[in-house]
C-alpha cells in the first residue's frame, strides 16, 4: 500500500514483545508515526485502565479502541467516549446457555462507568495471573447484575478454541464471541461489536477511509479488523485465523514485527 493515513495495532502479542514490553525499536517507530501527523490507534481487548502503561512507553495520547471494540477511550483526556454494553438479562441468558456447553466454567465482567470495573465470581482464575487489583469477588448473580462491556468466560480444563466451538453450538449469535489467548478464555461482547467496528468509529471521526488504514494483529479477536483495514498485517507468531485473514505477514513480536513494516514509510 501507499503510506498509510492511520496505523492501528493490537497490543499483546503484537506491539508488545513476549515479556509484555515495548522494545526501543518499536517505541521509536511509533513515535515517528505520531511525529509525522499520522494517527496511531491502539486496538485491544484490554480495558481502558490497562492502556496508560503502553501509552507512556510509546508517547500516545490519541484514541484507543478497548474491550475488543466495545469501548472508545481518549488516552490524553483519560475519558471513555463510547461504551457498548451487554444487558444483564442477556448476560444471564448467555451464561445459562453456556453452562450446558461448558460445565464448570467461571465468569467475570468488565464494566465502564461503574465501580468496581472488574468483578469475578468465586473460582475464576485470570489466565494472565493476578494482574488486576481493582476488581472484587461476588456471587454470579451479582457479577451479571449490571451492564458490562465484556463478559469473560473461563474454563481451566479447555482451550479457548475448544470453548468457542462448544459455545457456538448453544449461542445463536446472541453475542459476539472471540478470544485473545488460547488458555481457556472466551471474550463476549454485544452482538456485532468487534475491533473492526471500534476502529471504523475512529476513522469516521477522523475522516479516514478503510483503504488508507494499516492494521496489525495476532489473534482471532483481530480477524475482523485485519479484514476491514486496507492492509492487514499478521505477526509471524499469530494464530492461524489471523494469518489467514492478513494481507501480509511480518516478523514475530519478539523481533519488532510492527516496526519492521512501519519503517517502510516512517
Amino acid at each position: 500500500m501507499e503510506k498509510p493515513k492511520l496505523v492501528a495495532s493490537d497490543v499483546d502479542g503484537t506491539l508488545l514483545d513476549p515479556m509484555a514490553r515495548v522494545t526501543p525499536r518499536t517505541a521509536r517507530a511509533v513515535r515517528r508515526v505520531v511525529a509525522s501527523g499520522t494517527p496511531f490507534v491502539l486496538v485491544t481487548g484490554r480495558p481502558p485502565r490497562w492502556i496508560p502503561p503502553v501509552a507512556e512507553e510509546t508517547g500516545l495520547t490519541g484514541y484507543a479502541v478497548c474491550g475488543n471494540g466495545a469501548v472508545l477511550y481518549d488516552i490524553g483526556a483519560d475519558r471513555v467516549l463510547v461504551a457498548h454494553g451487554l444487558d444483564p438479562v442477556l448476560m444471564h441468558d448467555v451464561a445459562h446457555a453456556l453452562e450446558r456447553a461448558l460445565p464448570g466454567m467461571r465468569i467475570a465482567v468488565e464494566r465502564t462507568g461503574s465501580a468496581p470495573a472488574y468483578v469475578v465470581e468465586p473460582g475464576y482464575a485470570n489466565p494472565w495471573g493476578d494482574l488486576d487489583n481493582h476488581g472484587r469477588v461476588a456471587p454470579r448473580a451479582e457479577v451479571l447484575g449490571h451492564p458490562a462491556t465484556k463478559l469473560l468466560v473461563r474454563h481451566s480444563d479447555m482451550s479457548s478454541a475448544e470453548m468457542a466451538r462448544a459455545a457456538a453450538e448453544v449461542l445463536d449469535h446472541q453475542v459476539d464471541v472471540t478470544f485473545s489467548t488460547n488458555n481457556g478464555l472466551l471474550e463476549l461482547s454485544a452482538p456485532g461489536i468487534t475491533k473492526a467496528t471500534g476502529l471504523a468509529d475512529v476513522c469516521t471521526r477522523l475522516n479516514i477511509a478503510p483503504r488508507d488504514v494499516i492494521a496489525f494483529g495476532d489473534m482471532p479477536n483481530d480477524v475482523a479488523m485485519l479484514h476491514w483495514a486496507g492492509h492487514g498485517v499478521a505477526m509471524a507468531n499469530a494464530h492461524p485465523a489471523a494469518l489467514t485473514a492478513a494481507d501480509e505477514i511480518t516478523a514475530p513480536n519478539s523481533e519488532d514485527g510492527v516496526a519492521e513494516i512501519l519503517e517502510r514509510w516512517f
